[in-house]
């Protein structure tokens, strides 16, 4: 029988391989690293395979919890000694939780970043100064990854629109070429850590 300690940590750990390639974004703006963001964005491919093996194991360790005890079980156990909490139900379900935060983190990830600042004045700007470009990305893997880059090209003067598509896997970006140009919308991206395809 495998034990609850190796089915609770395996569960963790294939819940956050699955989750990897978003989280690691997040995790980067929070500590000012973003170049580290597409690091995790090899692990895509292997998402769903990860995501059922954490479903799996999750499952096997419910089952264990509730299967019905043997007799040979029940002879060995004293009565009179409480479980510890890391072998308890509501560990278990602490950690299904977890992990199904940890699943569902790519649906949400982009909160973590911020959006562009909504008191902005209001600029006019001429419409032959106007320019609107595409760039072709590579790593982006979900939401999250859109949000991202999203937040970081808003932060230069002079955009006006930034959409960035993971599916798609490019951004298009609409900007005042007398305030940014070019270079500096894609060394923006850049530091986010994704690639540009020339």
């Amino acid at each position: 029988m495998i034990g609850d300690k190796k089915l609770i940590g395996t569960s963790v750990l294939t819940a956050l391989a699955a989750s990897l390639c978003c989280i690691t974004p997040v995790l980067a703006v929070l500590a000012g690293t973003t170049g580290l963001a597409s690091t995790f964005s090899w692990i895509e491919p292997y998402k769903p395979y990860l995501i059922g093996f954490t479903v799996l194991v999750l499952a096997f360790a419910w089952y264990q919890k509730f299967k019905p005890k043997t007799e040979a079980e029940i002879d060995c156990e004293c009565d009179d000694e409480k479980p510890k909490f890391i072998n308890s139900k509501g560990f278990l379900f602490l950690i299904t939780i977890f992990a199904l935060a940890m699943l569902a983190f790519p649906s949400y990830s982009h909160i973590f970043y911020s959006r562009p600042d909504s008191s902005k004045q209001i600029v006019y700007v001429e419409q032959s100064n106007v320019k609107e470009i595409k760039v072709i990305i590579e790593g982006m893997t979900c939401e999250g990854c859109e949000a991202h880059i999203e937040s970081e090209v808003n932060k230069l003067d002079g955009i006006l629109k930034v959409n960035a598509d993971y599916e798609a896997a490019n951004t298009i970006v609409k900007y005042d070429e007398t305030k940014v140009d070019l270079e500096k919308i894609e060394a923006a991206i850049l530091k986010t850590g994704y690639k540009i395809v020339k």
